[in-house]
């Protein structure tokens, strides 16, 4: 399936010169979305992930990682901004291109040496996937890869990740 198709492309989004990547296209499209997560799943098994936890970044991380955490028997941990969780927190602040924001998951979200696969919908300069890697560390989990829709390689945001398994379905 030609998952490009089922992705719009929205120019000058938010701002001029951005071409918005919007995955609600794809999100209602019943055949691409099971497509998605299936082949996702697949791609995930192929690179051996033993995973006990799937951790998605809000939003969009929820809405592929909770069914990829169903289909690999794994759990979910949803990693928000701040102040949304209402338990104890581990948060992590990181530098965005004007200013910093903050990452946060409930404290017994995870156990120190549980096996951890990080989902979001895109990876672009990969400040948020790598905040969250580094919120995971911190808690002393083992980060066993990464898996995305779209990446966005001109913006090389895998460099900026940490040296695992990197899976990405889309790439522009």
């Amino acid at each position: 399936m030609d998952l490009k198709s089922l992705i719009r492309d929205i120019p000058d989004f938010p701002k001029p010169g951005i071409m918005f990547r919007d995955i609600t296209t794809l999100l209602r499209d019943r055949e691409g979305l099971r497509y998605t997560i299936d082949f996702l799943t697949e791609k995930c098994n192929e690179s051996g992930f033993e995973v006990d936890y799937v951790a998605g970044m809000e939003s969009r991380g929820f809405i592929f990682g909770t069914p990829l955490a169903y289909r690999l028997g794994a759990g979910f941990i949803p990693v928000r901004k701040k102040g949304k969780l209402p338990a104890a927190v581990h948060s992590v602040e990181y530098q965005l291109e004007y200013g910093t924001d903050c990452l946060e998951v409930h404290q017994d979200a995870l156990h120190p040496g549980s096996r951890v696969l990080i989902v979001d919908d895109l990876i672009a300069t990969g400040g948020t996937a790598s905040a969250t890697a580094q919120l995971v560390q911190q808690i002393g989990c083992e980060l066993v890869g990464f898996g995305f829709i779209i990446e966005l390689r001109d913006l090389q945001g895998r460099k900026n990740l940490p040296d695992v398994p990197i899976i990405s379905l889309v790439e522009y």
